[in-house]
């Protein structure tokens, strides 16, 4: 067996051993949900797209869905990092936050309420004033994918104690 391929199928070994498995599907601990928040949000469409995607039923309301999440803030801040001696912009950190809240059809917390955070930083550059306003439009619009992976993972990884059966 030529070198290239042992290499090949003890890596694939090693992986397979360590509990490695490509990122899929979650899987929710909800028959159904309800995301309140204006369809035009990117992050309440991607969520929503994603929870199809989980199998999880998609509630038209709050009142027929187990479980509802409320966003509770979005803020999106740039903060100057460093200055050049003739007191430009050198660089300079995104920082995206996204509040929620996971409530029952009467209100419990069925998580507890909180707050995704997440920060780049990027150099700055006037003469590249045009590719650098492009690089951190996509930064932002990448931040916003992170927060709807993130928020996936954690209702997924959720153990609400004893949800109650909706009527069919």
């Amino acid at each position: 067996m030529p070198p290239v391929i042992r290499v090949f199928v003890l890596f694939s070994v090693f992986l397979a051993g360590c509990g490695f498995q490509l990122r899929g599907a979650y899987t929710l601990p909800y028959e159904s949900i309800y995301i309140s928040g204006p369809d035009h949000s990117p992050i309440v469409a991607s969520l929503k797209r994603s929870v199809r995607m989980s199998g999880t039923r998609l509630a038209d309301s709050a009142k027929d869905a187990q479980a509802t999440l409320m966003p509770a803030g979005e803020t999106r801040l740039p903060i100057i990092l460093s200055l050049s001696s003739a007191g430009r912009v050198r660089e300079k950190r995104l920082s995206f936050r996204y509040g929620y809240r996971v409530v029952d059809n009467v209100g419990r917390n069925l998580i507890v309420p909180g707050s995704i955070e997440i920060n780049r930083d990027l150099t700055y550059s006037d003469s590249d004033a045009l590719s650098k306003t492009q690089e951190e439009e996509l930064l932002w619009q990448d931040m916003q994918k992170d927060v709807v992976e993130q928020l996936m993972r954690r209702l997924s990884a959720a153990k609400p104690a004893q949800l109650e059966k909706q009527p069919d």
